[in-house]
C-alpha cells in the first residue's frame, strides 16, 4: 500500500511511525519535517498528505503534529478525504469501520511506540462497514465534499 506520512515536527515517534510502516511492507512517501528542505508547517504538510490520497497516488495517508487535532482539521479540508483523530486502538478501529476513513491523524505528544503499534494493528485490520445505515452516513460526507447537503 502507498502511504502518504506528514509531520510538522521531527519527533521520535514520526520516525518511529515512518519505520512501522516500511516494516509492514508499505511504500511510505514523506511530507513536512520528515522530508528535508519540506514546509513543515501542519497546515501544509498535512493537506499534502491528504491531498495524495484525494488524487488516488497514495492510498492512505498519516498525518501528525502536536496535539493531531490540526493535522486532522487541514486533512479534511481536502474533498474525498475522510481524516481521522485516532487516539486509541479501539478508535482506529471504528474510524476505519464506521467511517471508512482513508487518513489518520496522530498526536505527537500523546501518542507513545507502543500505542502506535496498538492503533496501526487496528487502523490495518479494520475494515469498511457494509451496513447500510453506515455507507450512507460515508455517503453523505462525500456530498458534503462537494457542497451539497442531500442523498
Amino acid at each position: 500500500m502507498r502511504i502518504s506520512v506528514s509531520s510538522d515536527m521531527d519527533e521520535p515517534v514520526a520516525r518511529a511511525l515512518v519505520h512501522a510502516l516500511r516494516e509492514r511492507g508499505h511504500e511510505v512517501r514523506t511530507h513536512g519535517a520528515l522530508r528535508p528542505g519540506d514546509d513543515p508547517q501542519w497546515a501544509v504538510c498535512s493537506e499534502s498528505a491528504a491531498r495524495e490520497v484525494a488524487e488516488g497516488t497514495a492510498d492512505q495517508a498519516v498525518v501528525c503534529c502536536w496535539t493531531g487535532t490540526g493535522a486532522s482539521i487541514a486533512a479534511n479540508k481536502v474533498p474525498g478525504v475522510r481524516a481521522a483523530l485516532c487516539t486509541d486502538a479501539y478508535s482506529a478501529d471504528g474510524a476505519r469501520r464506521w467511517n471508512d476513513a482513508n487518513v489518520l491523524a496522530l498526536s505527537l505528544r500523546l501518542t507513545s511506540e507502543p500505542l502506535l503499534g496498538e492503533i496501526l494493528d487496528a487502523w490495518f485490520a479494520g475494515e469498511p462497514s457494509a451496513d447500510p445505515e453506515d455507507r450512507q452516513n460515508v455517503d453523505r460526507v462525500r456530498l458534503l465534499d462537494h457542497g451539497k447537503a442531500r442523498l
